[in-house]
């Protein structure tokens, strides 16, 4: 078979391909130009678009251009031995589980949203060969060279049916599918989900591992999808057996306190893939209780392993509020992708902040600024990366969890963690169900899309977010054209601020999603003023963290990165240390008036290609803060959080000190103890 080539043509029947899908249904409250929700299926209020219609601008356009530069577009070199061409995914006897997988997962969307050919043509062999190679009863992906098929299939174990890592080439396909309308992927993905259909009541979804049963709302997604481009109902026999063998996460996030909501024992990915199954299957399964059921976990989450960034205590499993337990990369970029689609299915303002807050903290700071290495695990008190010769606290792997290296920790996030940007930059348009755009989560960008009347308009977001305040939005059209533009306007907000061309529109309350509904015309600006207050919030032994926004702030420390060349299977990698004092408390009297007591100051000129580091960042909090002297280092990072408040001698004086955004840093204190 000739193989498919991305061009120009070809996005063309792409949009044909999304056109020839809604004209099989045109019911009300459903977008006519892009795959949306048939029925049975819920009305969607958001329906992504294909993948290219979004361009990232400014900072976020230099971030996916260093990922290019860095492991993301070179992982096959600094990887070879799992991702060379004996990777089971391009036909070879090597490695046939997640990892090739994971890593086009992010690579592919980052190729086509900066329209790099180079990157196009690797995602090339790994869909190839996938499309190339299916067997005749329809199974997808690597048959293991160590493990022959049963005699008797469904007896015993075969590996053929590990259905897990199968999940992350559905997640490719559909991407390559928005991207380019190859229709093979089409025929690729019924013969599978036919076999599926098959094969499942034998050999169930947790049949080779457990991370299938944990992790089969990805499987649902693409079954859903599928279902909406060709209205096969034998799909919807499908989605509703994955369910039933999938974890039930409604229900057990239902149970009242005391019994699941402590969700000890979970593992930290598998928690950050679940958490969407409940809303994925609603789609479905039309019942608020599947909602409800995510809303209360996300606040039993915050209760029982919350922490500043967005995220929980996750070292592997579960492990509380302490800010000197870890956080795993691969936990933040799949929560991202969970928010992502729990927003589009329900359009709650809750899920676009909980995304921001993900992206804009954790994201940035467990790459390394060139994206030459990446941590394993993200403290957020961590005032060292240092390899530790005792063992941690957390899961330990080989003490390499904090340094910043290409196989340091677990090399699961070494290919999983390039998803993060890419989708988030695909996310940040939205088609709408009254055939409008939505801006729902705000960086610099561009989108082209259709709208009601079918014509296309361009809009251009300018704007320096999440470090300031505004968003301005430019209209591109040939004729005048009239739909709603949806915009957030984030919890966190109490007086946002509307103008188009310049006049007052509208001074929102925080936590909606404003409807401009309008006849727009070439040249039309819309003005975005999202003013960000100072708050504190309390978190783990009362400390207190400081934010802005979207944005946690936290305490400049000086870095002295070092490098460490070893030859053990972790590989080299860098360490840093800190160079300035770290053991600060805030004091109590600050945080009774936070805008006497914080002050914003801002960089002047051009905002830097890099705002992620202490070199770029640009913006700062200026305030005072107390040593505590018995607070110390304790396994090569900060000992136990003091209780606050904490009593200092008298003579313990008030120094300066700066915070700057969590995702600026690689140490931090970002969990202050309150002084008195």
């Amino acid at each position: 078979m000739k193989p498919f080539v991305a061009s120009t043509t070809s996005m063309a029947i792409c949009s044909l391909a999304f056109a020839a899908c809604a004209d099989a249904d045109d019911t009300p409250g459903r977008n006519a130009y892009y795959v949306d929700n048939r029925p049975p299926l819920v009305v969607k209020p958001y329906t992504e678009l294909p993948l290219g219609a979004v361009k990232p601008a400014g900072w976020l356009r230099h971030q996916l251009e260093r990922m290019a530069d860095g492991m993301t577009g070179h992982l096959d070199e600094l990887y070879p031995e799992v991702l060379g061409p004996r990777n089971g995914w391009l036909g070879g006897d090597g490695d046939g589980w997640e990892r090739g997988p994971y890593w086009i997962d992010g690579l592919l969307p980052l190729a086509y949203l900066i329209d790099d050919e180079t990157l196009i043509a690797k995602t090339r062999p790994w869909v190839e060969w996938t499309l190339t190679h299916q067997a005749p009863d329809g199974y997808l992906g690597p048959v293991p060279f160590d493990e022959p098929p049963p005699a008797e299939p469904g007896l015993q174990k075969d590996r053929r049916r590990d259905w897990w890592p199968k999940m992350v080439m559905l997640k490719i396909l559909m991407n390559y599918y928005a991207a380019t309308g190859d229709p093979r992927v089409i025929d690729c993905l019924s013969g599978y989900f036919h076999y599926q259909l098959r094969e499942l009541p034998k050999t169930p979804i947790d049949h080779w591992t457990f991370w299938g049963r944990f992790r089969g709302g990805d499987n649902l997604l693409a079954v859903l999808w599928l279902y909406n481009v060709t209205g096969d109902r034998k799909l919807l026999e499908l989605a509703e057996l994955i369910a039933a063998q999938t974890y039930p996460w409604t229900e057990e996030f239902s149970k009242p306190d005391g019994a699941h909501t402590q969700i000890k024992g979970l593992h930290c990915v598998n928690l950050a893939q679940g958490i969407k199954e409940p809303i994925v299957y609603y789609q479905l399964d039309i019942h608020p209780r599947h909602v409800e059921a995510v809303r209360k976990a996300f606040g039993d989450i915050r209760r029982f392993h919350g922490m500043p960034h967005g995220l929980y205590g996750g070292d592997e499993p579960l492990s509380g509020t302490d800010p000197v337990r870890g956080s795993e990369f691969c936990s933040a970029v799949e929560m991202m992708f969970s928010l992502e689609k729990m927003l589009a299915v329900t359009g709650d303002v809750f899920f676009a902040d909980r995304l921001e807050r993900v992206a804009f903290n954790v994201l940035p700071t467990q790459a390394a600024d060139d994206c030459s290495g990446r941590q394993y695990y993200c403290l957020v008190n961590q005032v060292t990366c240092a390899r530790r010769d005792a063992k941690a606290h957390f899961t330990d792997h080989g003490g390499t969890d904090l340094v910043y290296g290409v196989l340091t920790g677990y090399p699961c996030c070494t290919t999983n963690f390039h998803q993060g940007w890419p989708k988030f930059t695909q996310h940040l348009w939205m088609a709408t169900a009254d055939e409008g755009l939505a801006a729902l989560v705000y960086a610099p960008s561009s989108v082209t899309a259709k709208v009601a009347g079918g014509g296309e308009v361009r809009f251009v977001e300018t704007t320096d977010y999440p470090f300031d305040e505004t968003v301005r939005f430019t209209c591109a059209c040939g004729e005048p054209a009239e739909f709603g533009l949806h915009l957030r306007i984030p919890s966190w907000c109490k007086g946002a601020v509307i103008a188009i061309n310049g006049r007052p529109h509208s001074q929102p309350a925080g936590g909606e999603i404003v409807v401009l509904d309008r006849r727009w015309s070439d040249g039309d600006e819309v003005e975005l003023r999202l003013p960000m207050a100072i708050t504190a919030d309390r978190w783990h032994n009362d400390s207190v963290a400081v934010e802005r926004g979207p944005l946690v702030y936290a305490l400049r420390i000086g870095e002295d990165w070092r490098q460490v060349d070893r030859t053990d299977h972790y590989g080299s990698y860098r360490e840093c240390y800190p160079t300035d004092s770290w053991n600060y408390g805030l004091p109590e009297s600050s945080l009774e008036d936070l805008d006497e007591h914080f002050r914003v100051a801002r960089n002047s000129g051009t905002p830097a290609e890099n705002p992620w580091n202490l070199a770029g960042v640009p913006i700062r909090l200026e305030t005072t803060g107390k040593r505590i002297a018995a607070w110390q280092v304790e396994n090569k990072t900060a000992g136990p959080l003091p209780q606050s408040p904490v009593d200092l001698p008298d003579d313990v004086a008030a120094e300066p000190i700066v915070l700057v955004p969590f995702g600026a840093t690689t140490l931090r204190i970002a969990e202050f103890p309150v002084v008195r």
